[in-house]
């Protein structure tokens, strides 16, 4: 990953040479942004550029020796911690285990989230963390000496999900790290990150990636004519990944969507045996999926809600979800959105805490009917 390589972000990038050059390089930042707008890659390109050793004004220059081991994800001074699923059958307990999958992984995608790296470790139902055993792993990396770098690196993928003793131990050493060692995090949701490492971290907001771009790399990238092109961008609010999958047939989506009018079906016919049905099949998709799931609801009823409208702008959904619309938006008014919205955000919270989910879901049926009626 090169700056080159990433949608947008002109501001950012600049900022973040002007530093390498000036060399005023903070020891630890977060770069906090949604998984499309490139928050991770921008890390990794900033990695590679401090420790470049023939960089230009705009970017590495890709043929140092420090660039080729960077394209491999590689260098020495190079340091990776991200979630995974702990399999001690396989022994794959900490980071290392799985740096095969991961530097593979990363010279696949410059975009991506956490559901491309759970397939990719075939994760089936797990929940991906930083597991505590980590942090002993990354005090001995960072205590070795620097084999040839200028810095020494540690990438930290979604701090987010360190597990708490593991964020404990990383405090001291997040606050003063060794000599010429640079701590780069990115994280989807900074407002989940342990406080204490917020605070000794220095934080950069990556915006949403702006439409322009997205539609340009969609033609260059997709070769698509420039009219779709602008739908999509329209449809990916900033999120260049939103973008390749709506090119894609979306059967996730597709799915969902049946899913949420089956939900509101059931809740409108007061139908308990569907809601149970329903609320069996929700139970055996997986805790990412069963997520994903109510962030889809959270914008199915966000979007009925605006569609009432009619304002095109105003409008984030495809063909399918907008014929839905039609008949489904006069039931979102002003007498349930916030409590609708409410109930969906409670029981996205619940699944995080590992609750039952054929009980998050049967309840949530059950709290939509009391709504979905008004």
């Amino acid at each position: 990953m090169y700056f080159k390589d990433i949608i947008g972000q002109k501001d950012i990038k600049r900022r973040l040479i002007e530093s390498a050059q000036r060399n005023v390089v903070p020891h630890a930042q977060l770069f906090c942004g949604q998984n499309g707008a490139g928050a991770f890659s921008l890390a990794f390109a900033y990695a590679r550029y401090l420790n470049c050793t023939n960089r230009s004004d705009t970017d590495a220059c890709g043929k140092c020796p420090s660039c080729f081991k960077f394209d491999e994800a590689a260098h020495p001074d190079l340091h990776f911690v991200f979630p995974i699923v702990s399999k001690k059958e396989k022994k794959k307990e900490v980071c290392d285990d799985y740096l095969p999958e991961w530097r593979g992984f990363l010279k696949e995608h410059i975009y991506f989230n956490i559901d491309n790296w759970l397939e990719r470790m075939d994760a089936g139902n797990s929940q991906a963390i930083i597991y505590s055993k980590e942090s002993d792993e990354i005090i001995r990396k960072l205590s070795l000496k620097i084999y040839e770098a200028t810095y020494r690196i540690l990438l930290v993928w979604l701090p987010e999900k360190l597990h708490q003793t593991c964020a404990n131990k990383l405090l001291k050493i997040i606050e003063e790290p060794p000599q010429h060692t640079v701590i780069l995090m990115a994280s989807e949701e900074p407002d989940t990150v342990l406080g204490t490492i917020l605070s000794r971290a220095q934080r950069l907001n990556i915006r949403p990636i702006e439409n322009e771009d997205i539609i340009g790399a969609l033609i260059e990238n997709e070769m698509i004519e420039r009219k779709y092109a602008e739908e999509i961008a329209h449809l990916s609010t900033g999120n260049y990944l939103r973008a390749l999958e709506l090119i894609s047939v979306d059967e996730e989506n597709n799915y969902f969507l049946e899913q949420f009018k089956e939900m509101m079906r059931n809740s409108w016919a007061r139908n308990v045996k569907g809601m149970k049905i329903l609320a069996d099949s929700l139970a055996g998709i997986g805790r990412e999926r069963q997520k994903n799931f109510l962030e889809y609801c959270q914008h199915l009823i966000r979007e009925n809600f605006m569609y009432r409208f009619q304002s095109d702008e105003l409008n984030y959904m495809n063909r399918k979800e907008s014929e839905f619309a039609i008949k489904f938006a006069p039931y979102v008014n002003e007498r349930n959105v916030f409590e609708l919205m409410e109930e969906l955000a409670k029981a996205d919270r619940h699944i995080s805490q590992n609750v039952n989910a054929k009980m998050v879901f049967f309840d949530l049926s059950l709290r939509i009917t009391v709504f979905i009626r008004r």
